[in-house]
């Protein structure tokens, strides 16, 4: 075989065959996986998976696709780097993120994927066109940046079950692109200022867009109905933009079926200005056409075709279109419809309605429109290309009722909007109110109609006529109805609209007879040749013949409006006591008694309202007024004059140019042109801008322009030299620069256009002007000197840069001309505004320029935080110009320019990004430009800077500024998150900047280093675990693992700093910890070891490793809880770690806290408590000096506790924390959630007052009791106060009350084993004891358990499984009842204490459980089972007593069958507990007379009855027969105890029969008297075969006692379930006792008497 060699050009390869391997050796792959490729071997590869570089091995050369690459070197690292083109790469990448998520997402991504690889594919193949290529480059990166926006949105709305996983794969990162959609490199371009340009198209685009899908219009209205949708204001109550016209059918569809599921429209053209309203709604005014009244039903008699108002559906977008609210594309909202009735015969709603509530989605049976709304950035343009899926050419589009806020030159518009106000029509006549319809045309000055020029709503065909909505005899409608009219701007000058106004009737018949008995008319153009007024109309409403009216020469010559109705310089005139018009128009006369009222909107860039712009756009025909016109041009409104930019410059460069040889008009014109600018200069125009620059290299053709130009701009330079008044010199200069590129886009244009001539006429004219300049900056008047310190660095600079654009020599910028600028170079430099000639300048005369330039910088940054915007943004882009224009290959040297530069700069720079807030505006561009100085700097600059100091102390102190500067940069980040390019830019010049060579001995700044370098290793954007497989082979593959390299470094530096280390124990111990806590193999492997020698370290200096041992233990509970840690740590920390002690101590508390973060955020709340609880049970945590954990913690389970009402438990959680207190008045330190300065003794009396609260509402009475006494000795005996002592004492009596008096149910107790390998370590084959809950039975506490382990199988077994079910790795429960063992306490023992005292102690106090189960053994006789039932015991012990802080413990001892009663033991246990079941019944009775009978006769009935007769019976026959005495001879004194039991249960039963003869009702007494009668028969039985149990009368007996009678039988009755329950463990009694029944006998007389 041959053997292996290395790959010279086969390095990469893609997967075209699954290929499964064999072994470990050969490495499984998948269709479509990347592979790079390391050695060749006979037609096998061995290489690695490029999205794991773990997974390495061999796999077949046919299965893989080989790819071309170029291999570059990064120091000793090789790097692979695709051939194919950036945008085909990026292509790849995306297809292969997306395929990872195509199975979640497979509808929405199946159709994007194969258009990218139908496009990948074109791009490939080399044969599309130029044009063609860079439109599908442009759809390329748009459909990219679409899908993954796509995705982002679905992975929050589809449920995907891993939304973390989903998070990591849409890890979506800011990219800025180049002309062509190629992803910029950060480190080769200035990519701070693309990534602000994008920040700033999304914050504050002035073109903003509303899409709307119209889903479905639902009303009965059984007619065809129009729709218009429009965007209203309603505080100005003004319509906002166009119309959308939907025409909707009668049948519940639209009129044109194929717009069924296309109804969708944009509004676009909206400004900032528009969203800043407060209030904005979406309106839908609903027209039905048809009959005059839906009521009538004889269609054929009706008049059809009537529009008449059926509505408005509103709703409230405010929110929506701000922004506030984010829209999901596919979210539908309903908006209710309400009757026109309401709007006071309008149909557009009024202010007023409350349609705050229908901003969300609700639910409506009734009429109105469902629609899907979305906020969109951009105008039509940018949102078809981005949002293509929602915009298409289909999308119908209504504009802006206005001009959007940046008119592109080109974009022609010529639009007039007109509304139908109102009106008021006299019924004259007619006895009731006329029905009047509004009938316009578009009418030329003949009278014909204008075809197709009425526009009703976008996304309809434009009609000849206009018809109004009639409303029902209303004397005074208001229609608010608003269309668009649009005819020719040559055919303006002729236009007139025409209004007829007519009577329409419900009847057809009636209707036909109508005529029109009224019209009005209005020019769109005054004579003048301005288009009309924008606003209100009040027009004259003539009346006569129906078609007189409709001749224009009878009405043509009238006046239209009121306003000119009594103009005495008109040539017609009404008679006042004629309504008659005189004059030409005969035949019509005013009508007084009616109005008619329009409003109008001029949207045209050809068409003007202003008369002197007018002059000015057509100085040609009144050309002697052109010298008036252009000087009132300075006082038009700016907005008039940008509305028309273009015709304006036209205007302007065409007086120009038709008046070459004169100089009349060029000082008119030249203070013309600076006045526009001016105005673009302003904020309020600032938009204009691109207008202005678009317009000057598409638009602008005036060849001799820059002769005039420069004529009159040297003229203004020589007369402010001379010191004479000059008043345009300022307005001038701060125009030169749009000055000067006319002035070189105009000698361009005439060089092309006359092949270069006039070249040395043009250099001498801008030398001239050069030395013009010069003169200027020379002079010492005082009126040029604020010029001078104003603008005198932008004129030269930006006259530089031009001038450098047009010839390529710098012979005219002589010495003495960058003399000057250099002598003159101001602290106004912050107004430097142009962008690339900076670059230019530095480019070619940086010596001379260069440290000028940064003495002025150094000056403006040291003002950045407080100076002029404008000019601190300016100063920032002239640096960072000057460090892109350094960073070229092709400058040449520049070490000793960057090392003035930061010499200069660098410390000034770090200064000003610490006094700046993060909320600044340009921090931003400070540290980029600090990012580019670093990224600039090799190690010579470093040791030369550091030789500039002129101390240690200096140096000290800018290393710490620096240090803190990058800490705070690190954990506050002034760029958005994603932008990655750029953190990943500053973080890799950050690493290069830190670890300075200094000694040791400068602790602070040693100190600062280490906690900066773990800063900088733990941020999050360089956490590698938490990125997409992909953009983690991107990041290493373009920046390596800066982890890596920092953690290396602090590893070093550790170790040199000799002995000096024990000055950063304990501090640097949580930082080290964080550090080495992050995943990552190797430099764990690299970190870990510090902490040995931190060890052996402090044990050197002080003999012990305390102040270690704790900090460790304490910060690695807080950075597990917040994520940090895992096995593999665990691993490699025993294995690194010498210190066996330490590192078992260590890793115990690792794996609770481990358990711990896994369960919090399970739903089982018991599993939390459980981690809670080891973790204050660890080794760790209990010889941790510091109590802040232990805190920490037992408040959190005191949280869980309460939760649920656990409130023992609460109680015994916090006790724990008063047993680290003291009765002492020392100051205790700051407590877990106790504030302000406290005695440890305030502070334990405060726990104590908690801990009773929670034990009284646990009826723990007997534990609030001890906590009492505890405080009543303090307040007795120590601090004398007996007011509190008397509280406390009665608060102590209640509970005692309590205990007497209140019943507590006993809780049972249930043993609980997990068995199974799928169960977390804490609950592995373990068996926990639960204390139920008040009255909770087993069924019960099982389901809820079976709840929180839903895969779990239950175990109906009470045996321990075996092992086949313990290495299952399924989850088996297993649940059964135990029985808690009595522990008397001492004080109680032997002596007469009440039931209710003892009862307490049955179920409390507890750590031994019995579970008894019967067996068989023998031979079985079938009439008396008892003979062969033996009972099996097995004994749990809990690892502490219940209750506690616990409702349950672990059972740690298990004695599985420890005692076997045999069955006459069985017999004796269950005599005594029937006989104290008796007894206890008897007692409760006796206590509370309210109790039901029941329960008391259900017993006694069931010893008493012959069918049953108590039980015995079956133990004499199996016991008390000469076979088994002889059998049994041990069991003599057993037999004895029995008999004894069945004699003494005669008395109790005889107590209980008279006890429930006084209770018994009438209906129950013959019951009652059977009992007696069978008890006297059982009686007499007993008495003859095991003797009479009755015994004298005591004194108290007879003579009665002080006590109430009540206690004295608590006290005496309790006497047998004391000493019934003595003996050996499993609570057999071992020995008789006489005294015991004297004792009964006493309580039996009592009962009786």
């Amino acid at each position: 075989m041959a053997p292996w060699t290395r790959t010279a050009t086969e390095r990469y390869g893609v997967v075209r065959w699954n290929f499964v391997g064999k072994g470990e050796k050969q490495l499984s792959l998948e269709v479509g996986d990347a592979v790079h490729i390391q050695e060749v071997c006979d037609g096998w590869y061995l290489g690695y998976l490029a999205r794991n570089k773990a997974q390495q091995g061999v796999f077949p050369a046919s299965f893989v696709h080989l790819k071309e690459v170029v291999i570059k070197r990064r120091g000793n690292e090789e790097v692979v780097m695709f051939a194919e083109m950036p945008l085909v790469k990026e292509v790849t990448t995306t297809l292969r993120e997306w395929g990872s998520i195509w199975k979640q997402l497979f509808v929405q991504v199946q159709r994007l994927m194969w258009e990218l690889m139908e496009w990948r594919s074109q791009l490939l193949s080399g044969t599309l066109p130029t044009d063609e290529f860079k439109e599908l480059k442009q759809k390329v990166t748009s459909k990219i940046d679409y899908g993954n926006n796509i995705f982002y949105f679905l992975s929050v709305l589809l449920p995907l079950r891993s939304p973390t996983t989903a998070c990591l794969i849409l890890e979506l990162d800011q990219v800025v692109r180049d002309e062509d959609g190629n992803i910029l490199d950060p480190e080769r371009s200035n990519i701070q200022t693309d990534h602000s340009g994008i920040s700033a198209r999304i914050q504050s685009s002035p073109t903003h867009s509303f899409y709307v899908f119209v889903r479905n219009f639902v009303c009965r209205i059984g007619e065809d109905s129009d729709l218009f949708m429009s965007l209203y204001d309603p505080i100005k109550q003004s319509i906002i933009s166009e119309n959308y016209l939907v025409r909707w059918g009668s049948k519940g569809f639209p009129k044109e079926i194929d717009m069924l599921n296309n109804l969708k429209v944009v509004f676009t053209d909206l400004g900032n200005k528009d969203l800043s309203r407060e209030k904005i709604y979406l309106i839908c005014q609903i027209v039905r056409v048809g009959r005059m009244d839906l009521k009538e039903t004889n269609n054929k008699k009706c008049t059809q075709g009537l529009r008449r108002p059926f509505g408005v559906a509103v709703m409230d977008i405010s929110d929506i279109i701000k922004g506030k609210i984010e829209c999901e594309e596919e979210k539908q909202f309903f908006i209710p419809f309400f009757p026109y009735v309401l709007f006071s015969f309008s149909i557009t709603p009024p202010a007023s309605l409350p349609f705050s509530s229908l901003r969300h989605p609700v639910t409506s049976v009734g009429g109105g429109l469902w629609v899907t709304m979305k906020a969109l950035v951009g105008d039509i343009v940018q949102i078809r290309k981005e949002y293509p899926h929602l915009v298409d050419r289909s999308t119908v589009v209504a504009r802006k009722l206005g001009f959007p806020e940046i008119i592109m030159p080109g974009d022609v518009r010529n639009d007039i909007y007109l509304t139908l106000q109102g009106g008021d029509f006299d019924k004259y006549n007619k006895t009731t109110q006329k029905n009047v319809e509004v009938i316009m045309w578009v009418c030329d000055e003949e009278g014909k109609v204008i075809q197709n020029s009425i526009c009703l709503g976008a996304g309809e065909k434009a009609v000849s006529e206009y018809r109004s909505v009639i409303y029902y005899q209303v004397k005074q409608p208001r229609w608010m109805e608003t269309f668009k009219v649009a005819v020719p701007l040559e055919e303006m000058h002729k236009i007139h609209l025409r209004f007829m106004f007519r009577h329409r009737s419900s009847q057809e018949s009636k209707d036909k007879s109508e005529k029109n008995f009224a019209m009005a008319f209005v020019r769109l153009m005054k004579e003048d040749g301005t288009v009309l007024q924008d606003g209100l109309h009040d027009l004259v409403v003539f009346k006569g013949d129906s078609k007189r009216m409709e001749d224009v020469n009878s009405y043509l010559s009238l006046p239209s409006t009121r306003h000119h109705h009594g103009d005495s310089h008109k040539g017609t005139s009404l008679s006042r006591s004629s309504s008659n018009v005189s004059g030409s128009g005969g035949g019509l006369s005013v009508s007084s008694r009616d109005s008619f009222t329009i409003s109008t909107l001029v949207c045209s860039t050809k068409l003007t309202q202003n008369v002197s712009l007018l002059g000015l756009l057509k100085w040609r025909t009144r050309p002697e007024l052109l010298r008036k016109n252009l000087e009132k041009l300075k006082v038009i409104d700016g907005e008039e004059v940008v509305k028309f930019l273009q015709d304006t410059l036209d205007a302007l460069f065409n007086i120009m140019m038709e008046h070459s040889q004169t100089d009349d008009y060029d000082i008119l014109v030249f203070d013309a042109l600076i006045h526009i600018i001016g105005l673009i200069a302003d904020r309020k125009f600032q938009h204009f801008n691109t207008v202005l620059e678009a317009y000057i290299k598409q638009h602008f053709s005036a060849t001799l322009a820059y002769k005039k130009l420069m004529s009159v701009l040297k003229r203004y330079l020589d007369v402010s030299s001379r010191g004479e008044q000059c008043e345009p010199i300022f307005r001038t200069l701060k125009a030169l620069e749009y000055i000067f590129k006319f002035i070189v886009r105009s000698r361009m244009l005439y060089s092309q256009l006359y092949e270069g001539k006039e070249q040395a006429d043009f250099e001498e004219s801008l030398r001239r002007l050069f030395e013009s300049i010069n003169n200027l900056m020379r002079t010492d008047c005082t009126t040029t000197l604020l010029l001078r310190v104003s603008h005198t660095l932008t004129l030269h600079l930006c006259i530089l840069h031009h001038y450098l654009l047009l010839f390529n020599f710098f012979s005219p910028l002589s010495s003495p001309l960058l003399c000057n600028i250099s002598s003159s170079f101001s602290s106004s430099c912050s107004s430097l505004s142009n962008k690339i000639c900076y670059s230019t300048l530095v480019f070619k005369c940086r010596d001379v320029l260069l440290p000028m330039m940064l003495r002025e910088l150094s000056g403006a940054l040291v003002s950045m935080a407080d100076g002029p915007h404008d000019e601190r943004r300016n100063s920032l882009e002239l640096l960072n110009n000057i460090l892109e224009v350094l960073s070229r290959d092709s400058v040449g040297e520049t070490f000793q320019h960057i090392q003035d530069i930061v010499v200069s700069l660098l410390r000034v720079i770090n200064q000003t990004v610490i006094t700046m807030g993060r909320e600044h505006a340009l921090i931003s561009r400070v540290v980029a430009c600090m990012t580019a100085i670093l990224s600039q700097m090799d190690d010579r600059h470093y040791a030369t800077y550091i030789e500039t100091f002129s101390g240690t102390t200096d140096l000290v102190d800018f290393l710490m500024e620096s240090f803190l500067l990058f800490k705070d940069l690190i954990g506050k980040h002034v760029y958005p998150s994603d932008w990655m390019a750029m953190i990943m830019v500053q973080n890799r010049y950050n690493t290069a900047s830190t670890g300075p060579g200094l000694g040791p001995s400068t602790f602070p700044l040693w100190n600062n280093y280490f906690h900066l370098a773990v800063a900088f290793i733990t941020q999050e954007s360089l956490q590698l675990q938490h990125f997409s497989p992909t953009k983690r082979n991107k990041t290493l593959a373009k920046y390596g693992d800066m982890r890596r390299l920092i953690g290396f470094s602090i590893r070093d530096i550790w170790y040199k700093l000799g002995n000096h280390k024990i000055c950063f124990i304990p501090g640097m111990v949580g930082p080290i910890l964080e550090m080495t806590l992050i995943p990552e193999e190797e430099l764990r492997r690299a970190t870990i070891p510090i902490f040995f020698d931190m060890i052996t370290c402090e044990h050197a200096h002080s003999g012990n490793f305390q102040k270690f041992e704790d900090e460790i233990i304490l910060k690695l509970d807080h950075e597990v809880e917040g994520g940090g840690g895992d096995e593999r740590y665990m691993q490699l920390l025993e294995t690194i770690h010498r210190c066996s002690t330490l590192s078992a101590l260590v890793k115990g508390l690792l794996i609770r806290l481990l358990d711990y973060r896994t369960v919090m955020s399970d739903d089982s709340r018991n599993n939390r408590m459980s981690c809670t609880v080891n973790l204050l049970v660890s080794p760790a945590f209990l010889c941790l000096c510091v109590r802040v954990c232990i805190l920490r913690y037992l408040y959190k389970l005191r949280d869980l506790h309460l939760d649920v009402e656990n409130y023992t438990e609460a109680a015994y959680t916090l006790l724990l924390h008063s047993r680290l207190l003291k009765w002492s008045d020392e100051m205790c330190s700051p407590q877990f959630e106790f504030h302000g300065s406290q005695t440890q003794r305030q502070l334990k009396e405060t726990l104590y007052d908690t801990i009773i609260d929670y034990f009284d509402k646990g009826k723990m009475w007997e534990e609030a009791i001890t906590l009492c006494k505890e405080l009543a000795e303090q307040y007795e005996n120590e601090i004398f106060d007996y007011e509190l002592l008397s509280k406390r004492l009665e608060k102590q009596a209640k509970f005692y009350e309590n205990i007497m008096k209140i019943l507590r149910p006993k809780p049972d107790y249930f043993a609980v084993g997990f068995y199974g390998q799928g169960y977390p370590p804490f609950l592995r084959d373990k068996v926990f004891i639960h204390r139920g809950k008040e009255y909770e039975r087993r069924e019960d506490f099982q389901n809820q358990l079976m709840s929180q382990f839903p895969s779990a199988v239950r175990l109906n077994t009470t045996t321990i499984p075996g092992e086949d079910i313990r290495n299952s790795p399924l989850q088996y429960i297993q649940c059964f009842t135990v029985q808690p063992v009595l522990e008397i306490p001492p004080r109680l023992k032997n002596k007469p204490v009440p039931d209710q005292i003892i009862n307490f102690y049955k179920s409390n106090y507890v750590q031994r459980f019995h579970y008894s189960r019967p067996v068989r053994k023998g031979p079985v006789d079938p009439n008396n089972e008892f003979v062969s039932m033996w009972i099996e015991r097995t004994t749990f012990t809990t690892v502490y007593k219940l209750p506690g802080i616990l409702r349950w413990f672990e059972a740690t001892d298990l004695k599985h069958v420890s005692t076997t009663l045999s069955p006459l033991e069985n017999a004796i246990e269950t005599m005594e507990s029937t006989n104290e079941k008796i007894l206890t019944l008897i007692n409760q009775y006796q206590a509370d007379w309210s109790l039901p009978i029941n329960p008391l006769s259900m017993l006694l009935n069931g010893i008493v009855d012959p069918a049953v007769m108590g039980g015995f019976a079956k133990y004499e026959k199996a016991f008390f027969t000469e076979e088994y005495t002889q059998q049994h001879q041990e069991d003599r004194d057993k037999l004895l105890r029995l008999k004894d039991l069945i004699a003494w249960q005669i008395p109790l039963l005889g107590a209980g029969i008279s006890l429930h003869g006084k209770r018994v009702s009438d209906d129950l007494r013959p019951f009652h008297e059977r009992m007696e009668e069978c008890f006297k028969q059982l009686r007499k039985k007993v008495e003859k075969e095991y003797g009479v149990r009755e015994l004298v009368r005591t004194e108290n007996s007879r003579r009665g006692s002080t006590r109430p009678r009540s206690m004295l039988r608590s006290i005496r009755q309790s006497i047998i379930s004391i000493s019934s329950l003595q003996g050996s463990e499993c609570g057999t009694p071992t020995k008789l006792h006489a005294d015991r029944y004297h004792t009964i006998y006493m309580i039996l007389c009592v009962l009786t008497r």
